[in-house]
């Protein structure tokens, strides 16, 4: 029998473009014979309505729909509200697959509502969605595991009252240049490199306008690399290392997804003792902060062969560019394979 799988896609953060494009991945990957897709869009202004195709989603047409449906937060029903011509009607729900990126997606906010309607979902639960999200407190997690990685200064929105203040913290605890992001945004969404004062104070506006945190970080020399994790309670896996060649100046969200000269390498050449210390240390990162499903570490891999970890990400790209697939169907699971088993784990969660 078909399990009803609702996929989820879009929201009300910067990256609700991305996560279109993801769900479409995930959506032509899906085996029909196995499952029943059910497609939800969140528009930008948090509108939930069922789609009836990928197609609409491909061609932004989904937006204009008028189908209302809902994850109901009520246990005993486990299923998605639809509303439509003045009455509604309730569909069972096997699995839910989350494809969002950013805030109110990938932060544990959806994530509490999935938990109150005990429905198995893909992905991370509340508590490893948020503390991942939010870049200060992953760095405070992973201090304890005495993972190295870059020293930083936490600047809040409060902080911009006098800014002067805040800089010269900054100034005192880390040379130029530095990276100013904001906490819990994603897919590099106001990320900015600073050489000196006057681009620091820009730098801070601009992440002010996604976060109210922000995190300002020494700068790490080195070669940006990615290692994926797929796991659920008892054991946890991660792939080979993927290597990321942007080609901006650093790999923002423009040379990320609109750049055709940034590029990927799967198992790049490196001396492999750094390579398995990149895949232990993504894999204690993950169970640090208790994940489940699927994540992506980033690194920097330095000159002198450390190993420098940059942040975790719990709902990984699922586009044709995307790392986190193609690092797993170099490793033997192909993408259709990938989903299956993160079903599979999800089924697994309330057991």
């Amino acid at each position: 029998m078909k399990k009803n799988v609702v996929v989820i896609f879009g929201g009300d953060s910067s990256e609700h473009d991305i996560s279109c494009l993801s769900a479409a991945t995930v959506i032509h990957n899906m085996d029909k014979e196995k499952y029943n897709i059910i497609l939800v869009g969140i528009t930008k202004e948090g509108k939930w309505l069922l789609v009836d195709k990928v197609k609409d989603i491909e061609d932004g047409s989904w937006r204009e729909g008028e189908v209302r449906a809902f994850i109901s937060p009520d246990t005993t029903t486990r299923a998605l509200v639809i509303l439509a011509e003045g009455t509604y009607k309730v569909q069972k729900v096997d699995v839910i697959f989350p494809v969002l990126h950013g805030m109110n997606g990938e932060d544990g906010t959806i994530q509490g509502l999935f938990e109150l309607s005990k429905i198995p979902y893909v992905g991370c639960g509340v508590l490893a969605s948020a503390v991942s999200m939010d870049k200060v407190y992953t760095k405070i997690i992973v201090d304890k595991l005495g993972v190295d990685q870059a020293k930083f200064v936490h600047v809040r929105e409060i902080d911009f009252e006098n800014l002067d203040l805040a800089m010269d913290r900054v100034e005192k605890e880390l040379p130029y240049p530095v990276f100013v992001k904001p906490s819990c945004a994603g897919s590099s969404k106001g990320v900015s490199k600073a050489e000196n004062r006057k681009e620091l104070e820009a730098a801070l506006y601009e992440a002010v306008k996604h976060d109210r945190n922000i995190l300002v970080e020494e700068t790490i020399i080195g070669r940006e690399v990615e290692c994926a994790v797929l796991g659920d309670r008892k054991e946890v896996k991660a792939t080979c290392v993927g290597e990321i060649l942007a080609a901006a100046d650093f790999y923002d969200f423009d040379a990320k997804y609109n750049n055709a000269e940034s590029k990927t390498v799967i198992d790049p050449d490196m001396p492999e003792e750094s390579k398995e210390k990149i895949r232990e240390d993504a894999m204690e990162i993950f169970k640090a902060v208790d994940g489940f499903g699927c994540s992506r570490v980033d690194f920097f891999l330095e000159e002198s062969g450390r190993v420098v970890f940059n942040e975790i990400n719990t709902l990984p790209g699922f586009t044709s560019i995307s790392m986190y697939p193609m690092l797993w169907k170099a490793c033997g699971l192909d993408t259709p394979q990938l989903i299956d088993t993160l079903i599979e784990q999800a089924m697994t969660r309330y057991r």
